[in-house]
């Protein structure tokens, strides 16, 4: 209590409230009693607690908001104010109507510097409505009954007004809105803003002028002065003699919607999405406003959010405390505030939650990489199982994409400090492995076409599927190092995989190998069950001999291995004979080919000599004979070629196997009479 309201009461002052009337605003005045009073806009602050109407009659009325005293007047207030009429006269029936009334509003929106607004608008002072106050007073002026019903022109429709045509029309005013609406404690404006549709109208205006064409872009937004000048393109307007800079990127929104509070974002999301917007740009916007307010295990992402609080100089909702606050949460330790570790958990967890309830479900809308490290914090903060799930489905689908260290998740039950305990796997193995379920039922459940481009669709998918099972036996290699790691959860990961999928099982049989080297007091039945994953017949010669001279591999998979080498050195043999008939029955059916070509040239032949007969003139006989005799003894020459021909293509392996030295004299001597008759 302040010294000189002591002395008021101890003198019964009975002009309480009385101060003298200075001229213009922010003038110092000195009270009797000592002290400063600062004047602002026809009221007088005294220290962080009162506040006095600038008036020569004495205040009747005391209204306490948020920790401030209010020495007002009835009059003005009433006449404008619902709620205070009627506490005053219930008041007045109480205590009587010359008794000073005491009113408390502890849960005005806006709180004390909102209820300041609105008295200095009762009491005639201008008030400046702008997008940062306007939903406080739409709020306060909706608390305090503010209407047109008691005067023409009241606050809250003159807030409305500046609502409608002000703000819905102006980019950065509705953002300005939207910041102000975030708010807590006394300072919130929740649910009021929320009642009287403030943050549903300022959302849908965000979404519709950030769904609109770049090139149309022409008010500032964040980033815009800092972006890097683009190219200047020539102006169409004036001829092409002007230049005007290129238009913004795609994203250009993203900036602004990160200062936002994660309710208000969503709200902005949710407004994007419905409007049409591509599913990779609202990923992206997500990504950013995650790597800003959340830990995402990355220093890039951890150091983008600390230059980015610094550029934009707030924090998105009060009581956030950033990538320090989820250490402190998950590392915990002697000497933390309980509460304030469990209140920003709490946060953490809402913004995660909310986080994955807008993430498109489309395909590659957000990177494997922030899916799987969303998933890692949404798991160490106990996220609602319903949406840890969600998450895990997307992030399986786009498991072949992910790297080693993106599934390396710590367990959950894995102490932070300190030794291990002897019963805890350091890594959460039944995580990877649902999500290679997921990764294996989404693809054989996706829907076959019969399109020409079926075959490059298979071929892809087999592709994915090779990389996922590369990437669980690198998983496998990696955690079979850990002495608590059971040997089931190891085998039922190394199924998961299907078997056609990995055409060599070198990768492995390395991390099988690596796990019986971890685990040396593993039975000979338990070793058994292990070996069962590896198929020897896919090792490599390198892979087979180490296996051969393995002595930690049990005796029967020794011997499986040998036995598969002997297959492949038989099947080598085989395989060169294979290849000697294939190409034997490949030059009979070559020989084949030619003589049916021979025959059917022979028939053609035939066919023309027939026509030419037809269409010449008759001839006289000596003529006609003579030319018949010519023509048939050049086709009989001719055919006797074609035929020694063909018959030596078929006759030459046999001849040349079999022949002897007279039967080339032979051949010779006919040659020589063929070609003298």
């Amino acid at each position: 209590m302040e010294i000189w309201e002591a002395m008021e009461r101890e003198n019964h002052v009975t002009e309480r409230g009385l101060v003298p009337v200075n001229g213009g605003s922010n003038v110092q005045a000195q009270h009797e009693h000592g002290g400063a009073n600062q004047m602002d806009g026809g009221f007088v602050h005294r220290g962080q607690s009162c506040r006095y109407a600038s008036s020569d009659i004495p205040s009747d009325m005391l209204v306490k908001v948020g920790g401030v005293n209010f020495h007002l007047h009835k009059h003005p207030m009433i006449s404008r104010c619902g709620r205070l009429a009627r506490l005053v006269d219930e008041a007045s029936s109480l205590h009587g109507p010359d008794a000073i009334t005491v009113i408390e509003l502890p849960d005005l929106p806006g709180g004390h510097s909102a209820f300041e607004l609105a008295a200095k608008f009762c009491y005639g002072v201008v008030v400046n409505i702008t997008a940062a106050n306007v939903a406080a007073l739409r709020c306060a002026a909706e608390y305090l009954e503010m209407s047109e019903e008691l005067e023409e022109g009241n606050l809250a429709s003159r807030a409305e007004a500046f609502l409608s045509y002000v703000v819905a029309s102006s980019w950065r005013d509705s953002v300005a809105v939207l910041r102000s609406c975030g708010g807590d404690g006394e300072e919130s404006l929740l649910p009021w803003a929320d009642d009287l549709q403030i943050v549903r109208r300022c959302a849908e205006s965000v979404a519709a002028k950030a769904c609109t064409n770049p090139r149309a872009v022409r008010w500032p937004y964040a980033g815009s002065s800092s972006r890097t000048p683009s190219p200047a393109r020539p102006s169409s307007s004036n001829g092409g003699g002007g230049r005007q800079p290129a238009p913004p990127p795609p994203d250009w929104w993203v900036d602004d919607m990160c200062t936002l509070r994660i309710d208000h974002f969503v709200r902005v999301v949710t407004a994007v999405q419905a409007k049409g917007m591509r599913a990779n740009l609202v990923g992206a916007a997500i990504t950013w406003y995650s790597s800003k307010w959340l830990l995402l295990n990355d220093d890039k992402e951890s150091s983008a959010a600390s230059a980015s609080r610094g550029r934009h100089g707030s924090a998105p909702w009060p009581g956030h405390a950033g990538g320090g606050a989820l250490q402190m949460v998950l590392a915990g330790g002697e000497g933390d505030d309980t509460q304030s570790t469990e209140t920003a958990a709490s946060e953490q967890r809402r913004v995660v939650e909310s986080l994955i309830s807008i993430i498109p479900r489309q395909k590659d809308s957000v990177s494997c990489s922030f899916l799987l490290r969303l998933l890692r914090l949404a798991v160490a903060l106990k996220a609602a199982p319903a949406l840890v799930t969600e998450v895990e489905k997307l992030a399986g689908a786009q498991l072949d994409q992910a790297t080693l260290a993106d599934i390396l998740v710590p367990s959950t039950s894995y102490p932070y400090a300190g030794l291990p305990s002897s019963a805890t796997a350091a890594y959460d193995v039944d995580l990877v492995q649902r999500l290679v379920e997921q990764f294996v039922v989404q693809e054989q459940s996706s829907p076959s076409s019969s399109s020409p481009s079926r075959g490059k669709e298979k071929q892809e998918q087999s592709t994915r599927a090779q990389r996922v099972a590369c990437l669980v036996d690198a998983y496998l290699t990696e955690v079979s190092r850990d002495r608590n790691l059971a040997l089931g959860k190891f085998q039922a990961l190394a199924e998961s995989v299907p078997e056609q999928v990995r055409p060599c099982h070198d990768a492995l049989y390395r991390a099988v190998d690596a796990y019986l080297k971890a685990h040396p007091a593993a039975g000979e039945h338990e070793r058994k069950r292990l070996c069962r994953a590896v198929d020897c017949g896919r090792l490599s010669r390198e892979a087979r001999a180490h296996a051969a001279r393995n002595e930690r591999l049990p005796v029967r998979v020794a011997v499986r291995v040998l036995l598969s080498e002997q297959e492949k050195m038989a099947g080598g043999r085989a395989g060169r004979k294979e290849k000697e008939e294939e190409v034997v029955v490949a030059l009979r059916m070559e020989v084949e080919s030619v003589s049916a070509k021979y025959m059917e040239l022979q028939r053609e032949v035939e066919l023309l000599q027939r026509q030419v007969e037809r269409l010449l003139p008759p001839l006289s006989s000596a003529v006609a004979g003579r030319q018949q005799q010519q023509s048939v003894s050049g086709w009989a020459s001719g055919l006797k070629k074609l035929g020694r021909l063909g018959r030596i293509q078929v006759e030459q392996p046999a001849v040349a196997a079999a022949a002897a030295p007279g039967e080339t004299v032979s051949r010779e001597h006919r040659r020589r009479r063929n070609s003298a008759s």
